[in-house]
């Protein structure tokens, strides 16, 4: 999912993604891991251009499950079992590839990444391009470059023979851009993943600015809501008298100034109008998030819809949220009504300390690998993504891609230096939490 731009900042940081073969206190296995993944660094970005040239916007099904056969590819070569989760026709997604291996006694790892993007079939940007030590592409960001990083992980741990004792499941949506509803079945598998792992870990792009690496340990959920208000439609001269009243967009207007001065406020709490349709006759369909709106200046409008969307750190904090509201929904102006429904979506990863455990290893490896200690990331920073449904169930953490920018736009990118490094963070961090009793 789109996370806030750090484009600035991040354009001076691939100039430093350059590593020795190790750098720290590397064991034999994890030099040997960091020389095969240096050794493989091309053929992990060959991967990553196969799969950005396939156009898979999410809605785009037969593309989604053209990068399904490409990735079901690699996950067999690597000896685990794959399955093309079907999503009921009427959901009208294309599903999700899952590939596990199930036996080991090690740590118990799910994996997640997604196949689809933002980039439908008809959209311009369509193919990757390579500039240099920069790739630019539909999804070479979110996330094709992650999903490439998961199976060359993968790979080096087969490569020094740990993978065999690993016990791992490997997620890639097919519809995180666009999710299906209702979740109880789209992230259904997900969840039995997260309850199953000992750990979970996200490949969205990772973070580098203020000449620091920084860890995504929580995110806030991303919700919806819709408000529908009824005004009493009259000639607009009786507008504020007493047989006519407020109207049906002056009583938006009013609950929307409540939510500004009397909701806003809270660390972590955003709230956003995505649109306001208003007048005598409104059709809006939220699925498609287009509408039309017909209304004369001399006629009070009778009807308006509004669609948002909330973020909080915590399910306590969403309640609050949509408690504050519907009080001030309630609130009516005279000859007016109003109504809010919230609608499902991303939960919040919380910052637990299981999850602050986990970025202190990634933090140590970061300096093993001659980078600085990797800091905690203001979840403010990102936006949703699918390892909130795993966070309730297991620690976890995010941001363990390449890096880049300009994601959702026709300008996204990422630094191809970054790939090998990802890669090796990922696969050293899965070796060492296998191994970690402290982390029990």
């Amino acid at each position: 999912m789109h996370r806030n731009a750090l484009s600035k900042l991040l354009g001076l940081a691939y100039l430093t993604f350059a590593l020795p073969a190790w750098a720290g206190p590397l064991d034999e296995n994890e030099q040997r891991m960091v020389e095969w993944i240096d050794a493989h660094a091309e053929d992990a970005i060959s991967l990553v251009e196969e799969t950005v040239n396939i156009s898979s916007g999410t809605m785009n099904h037969d593309g989604v499950r053209e990068v399904r056969d490409v990735m079901q590819r690699e996950m067999n070569s690597l000896g685990l079992e794959t399955e093309w989760i079907e999503l009921p026709p009427e959901m009208e997604r294309a599903g999700h590839l899952f590939g596990r291996k199930l036996s080991g006694s090690g740590k118990k790892f799910v994996l997640i990444g997604h196949l689809d993007t933002v980039f439908e079939a008809d959209d311009a940007f369509q193919a990757f391009s390579r500039d240099g030590d920069i790739a630019t592409g539909p999804g070479v960001e979110d996330m094709k470059g992650g999903n490439a990083v998961i199976i060359y992980a993968l790979k080096a741990l087969q490569e020094i023979g740990a993978l065999e004792d690993i016990p791992v499941v490997v997620a890639y949506t097919g519809e995180e851009e666009k999710m299906g509803r209702p979740l109880s079945v789209s992230r259904r598998d997900l969840v039995e993943a997260g309850q199953w792992a000992d750990y979970g870990l996200g490949f969205e792009a990772a973070i580098h600015y203020d000449d620091a690496d920084w860890g995504t340990i929580a995110r806030r959920s991303s919700s919806g809501w819709i408000l529908t208000v009824a005004g009493r439609q009259a000639h607009s001269s009786g507008i504020f008298g007493d047989d006519v009243g407020a109207g049906a967009i002056f009583e938006t207007a009013r609950i929307l100034n409540g939510f500004y001065d009397e909701v806003r406020g809270e660390e972590h709490l955003t709230f956003n109008v995505g649109t306001v349709q208003g007048g005598t006759d409104v059709e809006y369909s939220p699925e498609q998030n287009r509408g039309t709106t017909f209304g004369k200046t001399n006629v009070v409008p009778r009807m308006t819809v509004v669609h948002g969307g909330i973020r909080t750190i915590s399910q306590d904090q969403l309640d609050r949220a949509q408690a504050k509201m519907t009080e001030i929904v309630a609130a009516n102006l005279p000859h007016t009504s109003a109504t809010i429904e919230f609608s499902e979506g991303y939960p919040p990863m919380f910052p637990s300390e299981g999850n602050r455990a986990v970025l202190n290893v990634l933090s140590r490896i970061n300096e093993d690998l001659g980078r600085g200690p990797m800091k905690e990331l203001d979840p403010s920073k990102r936006g949703a993504a699918d390892i909130s449904f795993v966070s309730p169930y297991t620690d976890a953490i995010a941001g363990l891609g390449p890096l880049g920018e300009g994601g959702h736009t026709p300008h996204e990118k990422i630094y191809l230096l970054s790939m090998p490094l990802a890669i090796k963070r990922a696969a050293i961090l899965i070796y060492r939490l296998s191994q970690d009793e402290e982390n029990d």
